[in-house]
C-alpha cells in the first residue's frame, strides 16, 4: 500500500499597508517622510529631472516645517495614530484569522517598510501572500504605488511566491457598514441638516490617464459603477458616496461628495471638484447650519481627517456661519471592520 504523502502546505501570508508617517513630529522626519512620498513617481507623475529639484529643492524644505506644527497636534502619547491603528487591526485581525494566517503590516512610505513587512513572511516561508493596501478607493498614487513597490522587491527574491492584491473594497459591504454604525451613532445624539463625504483629491489627470478607450470624462460618467470605470479613482468615490448615503437612510439630496488635500497651489493643473474647502463655506447662505462629516477614503484616523477634516474645515464651516459640524471617526480598529478584514482575506 502506497504511502500518503505529508502535507507541504504552509501558513497564508497577508501584508496590511498604509500610507505612512513620519518617524516623529520634528521638522527632520516630518521631511525624510515629505521626501519620500512627494517624490514617488506615482504621486507626482513629473520627469525624475524636474520632481526631484522640485520637491526635495524647494517644496519640501518650505512644507516640512508647517507639517511639522500641524504633526504635533496630531501626535498621541503612543504615537502617529496612523501607525498605531495599523497595529491595532494587524494584531486583531491576525487574532480573527488564526494560525493558518501570518499577518504583517508596512507603510508604503517609512516605518515599518513593506520591504521589512514582506521579509517576515518570506522568513516564516508563507505558502502565498495576500496584499490588502488599506484603500478603499484604487488610485494609481495609492494602491498603485504599493503594489508596483511589493512587486519591485518580490521581483529580487530568487523564489516568488504565489501574490494577489485586493485592489478596492468599495463595494464590500462592511466597509460602508461599518462606517453606517459610526455615523448613525453621531446622529442619534444630533440633529444634522446635511452630510458631507469629504475624499482625498487627485489630480484630474491622474483619473484620465487610467481611462478605459476614453470612457472617463470627469462628468456624469460616474452616475453609475461599472466595468468601464471599477478602477476610476472618482467612480470609486461616488459609488462610495451612493452606498454610504443608502446604509445612512439619505436621500441624494441629503449629502455632498467632495474632495479634499489638494496641492493645485504648487501644481496648477486642476484636481477633482468640488473642492470640500469651498463647498463648505456656502453652506450656510443655503440654510445648512449643522453638518455630519465622513472621510471614506481612510480607514485609519490621520492627519487628513483629524486635523483636515475634524479641525480646519470646522473652523471654515463656523466662519461662514456654521453652527455645528462633526467628524464620524475613521474605522481604525472598530470589531465591524476587523471582522470585515479578515473576511475579505478569507475570501480571497
Amino acid at each position: 500500500m502506497p504511502s500518503i504523502p505529508t502535507s507541504t502546505k504552509g501558513r497564508i501570508g497577508v501584508l496590511l499597508v498604509n500610507l505612512g508617517t513620519p518617524d516623529s513630529p520634528q521638522t527632520g522626519d516630518v521631511r525624510r517622510y515629505l521626501n519620500e512620498f512627494l517624490t514617488d513617481a506615482r504621486v507626482i507623475d513629473m520627469p525624475a529631472a524636474v520632481r526631484y529639484p522640485l520637491f526635495r529643492g524647494l517644496v519640501v524644505p518650505l512644507r516640512a516645517p508647517k507639517s511639522a506644527k500641524i504633526y504635533q497636534q496630531l501626535w498621541t502619547d503612543r504615537g502617529s495614530p496612523l501607525l498605531f491603528h495599523g497595529l491595532d487591526l494587524q494584531k486583531l485581525v491576525q487574532e480573527k484569522l488564526g494560525k493558518d494566517y501570518l499577518v504583517a503590516f508596512g507603510m508604503r512610505y517609512q516605518k515599518p517598510s513593506i520591504e521589512s513587512a514582506l521579509q517576515e513572511l518570506r522568513d516564516a516561508a508563507v505558502d502565498r501572500i495576500i496584499v490588502l493596501p488599506l484603500f478603499p478607493q484604487y488610485a494609481a498614487a495609492s494602491t498603485g504605488s504599493v503594489q508596483e513597490k511589493v512587486m519591485d522587491i518580490v521581483s529580487k527574491w530568487w523564489v516568488v511566491p504565489s501574490i494577489s492584491f485586493i485592489s478596492t473594497f468599495v463595494d464590500i459591504p462592511g466597509f460602508t457598514g461599518t462606517f453606517a454604525t459610526l455615523g448613525k451613532e453621531e446622529m442619534a445624539k444630533h440633529h444634522y441638516d446635511h452630510v458631507v463625504f469629504s475624499y482625498h483629491g487627485i489630480p484630474e489627470r491622474h483619473v484620465l490617464k487610467g481611462s478605459q478607450n476614453g470612457y472617463c470624462k470627469l462628468a456624469n460618467c460616474c452616475n453609475s459603477y461599472n466595468k468601464n470605470n471599477r478602477y476610476c479613482y472618482r467612480a470609486q468615490c461616488f459609488e462610495t458616496s451612493r452606498l454610504l448615503g443608502a446604509a445612512l437612510g439619505l436621500s441624494p439630496e441629503q449629502y455632498t461628495t467632495t474632495f479634499q488635500s489638494r496641492l493645485q497651489s504648487r501644481l496648477r493643473d486642476p484636481w477633482l471638484q468640488p473642492y470640500t474647502d469651498e463647498v463648505i463655506k456656502e453652506f450656510p447662505a443655503k440654510g445648512i447650519k449643522s453638518v455630519l462629516a465622513f472621510s471614506p477614503a481612510f480607514v485609519a484616523d490621520c492627519l487628513e481627517t483629524t486635523i483636515e477634516v475634524g479641525e480646519e474645515f470646522k473652523e471654515l464651516f463656523e466662519e461662514a456661519g456654521g453652527e455645528h459640524w462633526q467628524l464620524v471617526p475613521s474605522l481604525n480598529s472598530h470589531p465591524q471592520w476587523v471582522e470585515t478584514v479578515a473576511d475579505m482575506i478569507r475570501h480571497n
